[in-house]
């Protein structure tokens, strides 16, 4: 037996419209797209691409000589490699609304350690030698690690002023190691870790993805992600609900100081110079660039490990195709500047809530005119 018919609309109703649901589904994807915290970053680095293939056709072009590839996309692999180890610290800080100004400076010890061991070595080019100066390198890091996590946790210093110590005081403790000079060394099996390549592919970009794969499956797959968003969204809510907040901050700074120290060994192990001055400068403030691009707050709580790679992303190739452009190194810094002004600008969520506004708003205009 069939259903009734639905009762008929009244005598001079309009007929309802019918709903638009697959052009509403598709406005809607859309729109969820566009919000999407990565979504800007990544327009930006298909722009820089683009513009790079532009004025470079053969930019993207990947060739394979000697069993290694080489092209555009291997290289900026290879650059980004000690950029992303410092930006998975520093995102892990930030997330606990902390900062870590030393990181720089890390990487100058770092380095300095290393190479003064294997220097002082009467065998160089020795794996046990070269293992020896990494393990000694990456215990000091810890150790200013640990320095970094007391003063934060336990003294209570605010982060900003207790790692301006270390980033202040480490280039003087790097010098210190070197004699006040810049030691060079000549060891293959130290060369390797920045200029040798596996399977194929730049060994310090494998060097970095391992390290990043390992701290995206602790931080997902344990507790140890919940723990650190919980500690920088509420301090004392996580401390009340049993989280030892302490712990977990002391955790964050020994872990940025040991990625830092990694990415100080592949630095040097590029030019196989340790240079105290210049090892390492200003490289915090592109891994906090990065963090920021890739939608992770500064106030602290949640972070996102993809986000801060794609920001580093942005940052490598955007340094590369400034040179690609011909742009004078006069204008590198201003050019770069504006670059992230313009993808923070259209991540804000004032803005995001703004363009929402208006577009709302010019939606409505026809209805209202028809009325």
């Amino acid at each position: 037996m069939s259903s009734p018919d639905p009762t008929p609309p009244p005598a001079g109703a309009p007929a309802p419209a019918p709903a638009p649901v697959a052009a509403g589904e598709r406005r809607f994807s859309l729109g969820a797209l566009v919000r999407h915290r990565l979504f800007w970053p990544l327009v930006a680095l298909v722009v820089l691409l683009v513009a790079s293939v532009v004025k470079s056709p053969q930019f993207l072009q990947v060739t394979v000589l000697d069993g290694h590839l080489f092209g555009g996309p291997v290289d900026i692999l290879r650059r980004s490699a000690v950029l992303l180890l410092v930006a998975l610290g520093m995102t892990l800080v930030i997330a606990t609304r902390g900062i870590d100004l030393s990181v720089g400076a890390v990487m100058a010890i770092a380095g300095a350690v290393a190479l003064t061991q294997i220097a002082a070595s009467p065998s160089p080019d020795s794996v046990t030698t070269v293992t020896t100066a990494i393990l000694s390198a990456l215990v000091v890091c810890l150790v200013i690690g640990v320095f970094n996590g007391f003063m934060v946790s336990v003294v209570g210093i605010q982060p900003i002023v207790a790692t301006l110590v270390i980033m202040t005081a480490g280039r003087g403790i790097a010098m210190l190691i070197t004699g006040g000079q810049i030691t060079t060394v000549n060891s293959g099996p130290y060369k390797t870790l920045a200029s040798g390549f596996w399977l194929g592919l730049p060994v310090a970009a494998l060097i970095a993805a391992f390290f990043f794969a390992v701290t995206a499956f602790v931080t997902r797959r344990t507790a140890l992600g919940v723990l650190i968003e919980s500690v920088g969204i509420n301090p004392t809510a996580s401390r009340l609900a049993g989280v030892r907040a302490r712990t977990i901050i002391w955790i964050v700074y020994v872990l940025c100081a040991l990625f830092a120290g990694i990415a100080g060994i592949l630095q040097s192990s590029n030019i196989m110079a340790a240079d105290s001055n210049n090892a390492g400068l200003f490289i915090e403030l592109d891994a906090i660039l990065a963090v920021v691009i890739g939608g992770t707050s500064l106030a602290g709580g949640k972070f996102s490990l993809t986000g801060t790679l794609v920001g580093v992303l942005v940052i490598t190739t955007l340094t590369l195709s400034i040179t690609i452009l011909g742009i004078p190194v006069s204008a590198v810094s201003l050019f770069k500047a504006l670059v992230v002004i313009a993808v923070c600008l259209l991540q804000s969520p004032v803005v995001r809530h703004k363009m929402r506004a208006r577009r709302r708003a010019q939606a409505a205009v026809p209805v209202e005119v028809a009325a």
